[in-house]
C-alpha cells in the first residue's frame, strides 16, 4: 500500500532543507574557475577551457552573480534526494527515507554543493536525474515521456559540463537498460563513452560557439612530460637538456599538471608541446606508452594515488570546501559566519577516511557485489557502476587531485547503499577496506605535511 501522506511529508522536508541550504550559503561561493566562467557568461565570449554549456546557462540570468546558479545547483541536489526519500517513504521505508535526506545534510557534500562549480553542477544534474528515475522505478511504474525527456536533458547537461562526465553518465544509463546484457552491455557502454567524447568538441565549438583554448592538449602534455622526465627519451618532443631541467625543477608533480602551464614555473620549458597540434600529441603519446610502459605506469599510478588520497600526508590539499570566494572586484558577498563554520566542520570530516575517495571505491565495489544478483536493484547497480567507472577513468584521464572531482562517486555510492539497504559485505572487501584505512592512516602519520597553498604545491 502506498503511503501518500508520508511521501508528501518527506518531499516537503526536502523542499524545506533546500530553502534552509540556500539561506545558509547565499549567494554561494565563487572560485577562480567560477569567476572565469562568469566573465564569459556576462561578456558573451566563450572558450572551451571551462565547459561552455555552464557559461551559456549562466548567461540566461544576466549579471546577477552566483545566486541563480546556486539555486539551480541546490535545487537539483535536493530535488533528486527529495524524490528518492518520498518514494522510499511511500513504500514504508522511512528509515531509508531519513537516511536519504541525511545524505543531503552530510557536511562535506552540502558544503561543496554551495560552491558554484562545474563539478557540482554535474553532481546536481545527475542526482536530479537519479531522483526522477528512482521515483518511477521505486513505484514500479514506467517513466512517462516527459520524465524520460527531463532525465535525458539532465544527463546531457551533466555530460557536457565535465570533460570526464561520460565515464559516469553513460554507464549509469546503459546499466538501466533491460538489454543488452553481459559483454554486449560493456561494449555498448564503451561505444557510448567514445561517442560522447567525440561529440563534445563539435557541440562546444559549433553549437555553443566556444573558441578553442588548447585545453585538449593538457592530458597529453602532462603524460608526455611524465614519461620524458622518467625515461629521458627526447622522442616525447623535448630535448634531453630540457627534460633534465624539468626533472631538477620538479615540473611533473603527481598532485596536478599546473606547473607545466604556469609561466612562473615550467611553461616555457614545454613550449614545443604547447605548440604541437593535439592529434600529433596523442599519436606521440600512444607511441611513447608502448615504448616506455613502466615510466607511463609509474607516472599514472603516482597521480592516481594522489587523487584517490591513499598514500598521502595529512591535510593533502584540495579536499576542504571553500570558506570564502576568490577575491574579486565585482562586489559579490561571501556567505555568512555560519556557512564558514559549516565548511570548517566539513573540512575536519574530510580528513577522516570518509574523505578518501579510495574508501568510497571499496564501498562501491562492496555495494555492486551485494546488488549484482538482485534483479530488482537495476538502479542500485547502475549507481555503483557509474561511481566505479568514473573512478577507473582517473587512472588514464586526470590531471588534478581535487576532491571535488570525486563528489559524484561519493554521492552515488551513498545513494546506492541507502536504496540497497543493510547488507553483509563480502569478507574480502571488508579486509580490503581495513587495509586501505590502515595504509592511509600510516601515511598520514609518517609523511611530512605538504605545502598548504597553491603556490607551495606549484613548487
Amino acid at each position: 500500500m502506498i503511503d501518500s501522506r508520508a511521501a508528501r511529508r518527506f518531499g516537503g522536508a526536502a523542499a524545506l532543507l533546500c530553502l534552509l541550504s540556500l539561506a545558509l550559503f547565499w549567494p554561494g561561493y565563487l572560485s577562480y574557475d567560477s569567476l572565469a566562467q562568469y566573465a564569459q557568461a556576462t561578456g558573451g565570449r566563450y572558450d572551451d577551457w571551462h565547459p561552455p554549456v555552464m557559461a551559456r546557462l549562466w548567461s540566461l540570468f544576466g549579471a546577477r552573480g552566483p545566486a541563480p546558479m546556486l539555486i539551480v545547483q541546490l535545487g537539483g541536489y535536493w530535488l533528486g534526494l527529495g524524490l528518492l526519500a518520498a518514494a522510499l517513504a511511500a513504500h514504508g521505508r522511512r528509515a531509508a527515507a531519513l537516511a536519504m535526506l541525511g545524505i543531503g545534510l552530510w557536511p562535506p557534500l552540502l558544503g561543496w554543493q554551495s560552491a558554484v562549480l562545474k563539478d557540482l553542477q554535474m553532481a546536481a544534474a545527475l542526482i536530479a536525474a537519479v531522483g526522477v528515475t528512482g521515483w518511477w522505478r521505486l513505484h514500479g511504474r514506467a517513466m512517462p515521456g516527459w520524465a524520460t525527456g527531463a532525465v535525458a536533458l539532465l544527463c546531457g547537461y551533466a555530460m557536457l559540463v565535465r570533460a570526464n562526465a561520460p565515464f559516469a553518465v553513460v554507464p549509469l544509463a546503459v546499466m538501466l537498460l533491460p538489454r543488452p546484457t553481459g559483454l554486449r552491455r560493456v561494449a555498448l557502454a564503451l561505444f557510448g563513452v567514445v561517442l560522447a567524447i567525440a561529440l563534445a568538441a563539435p557541440i562546444n565549438h559549433q553549437l555553443l560557439r566556444a573558441e578553442r583554448s588548447g585545453v585538449e592538449r593538457t592530458q597529453a602534455l602532462y603524460d608526455l612530460s611524465g614519461i620524458g622526465v622518467a625515461s629521458g627519451d627526447a622522442a616525447v618532443g623535448l630535448p634531453p637538456a630540457t627534460l633534465a631541467a624539468m626533472r631538477a625543477k620538479g615540473c611533473v608533480r603527481p598532485y596536478f599538471w599546473d606547473p607545466l602551464g604556469e609561466p612562473r614555473r615550467c611553461e616555457a620549458l614545454v613550449a614545443p608541446l604547447h605548440a604541437t597540434p593535439p592529434a600529433t600529441l596523442y599519436v606521440r603519446l600512444a607511441t611513447m606508452i608502448l615504448r616506455h610502459p613502466i615510466a607511463y605506469a609509474g607516472h599514472r599510478l603516482a597521480h592516481l594515488n594522489s587523487t584517490e588520497r591513499l598514500w598521502v600526508p595529512y591535510r593533502w590539499p584540495g579536499a576542504a570546501p571553500p570558506v570564502a570566494s576568490e577575491p574579486n572586484q565585482l562586489g559579490f558577498a561571501n556567505p555568512g559566519k555560519a556557512a564558514a563554520g559549516w565548511q570548517r566542520f566539513a573540512a575536519l570530516l574530510l580528513e577522516t577516511p570518509l574523505g578518501w575517495p579510495i574508501v568510497w571505491v571499496v564501498a562501491a565495489l562492496a555495494g555492486l557485489r551485494c546488488a549484482w544478483r538482485r534483479r530488482d536493484d537495476a538502479l542500485v547497480r547502475a549507481l555503483f557502476t557509474s561511481a566505479l567507472a568514473i573512478e577507473a577513468s582517473f587512472a588514464v584521464i586526470s590531471i588534478a587531485s581535487d576532491l571535488r572531482y570525486h563528489l559524484w562517486t561519493l554521492a552515488a555510492t551513498l545513494i546506492g547503499w541507502v536504496l540497497l539497504g543493510p547488507r553483509r559485505w563480502p569478507r574480502a572487501l571488508v579486509l580490503l577496506l581495513v587495509a586501505v584505512i590502515v595504509i592511509g592512516g600510516v601515511a598520514r602519520l609518517l609523511l611530512p605535511l605538504s605545502p598548504q597553498t597553491y603556490t607551495g604545491m606549484l613548487g
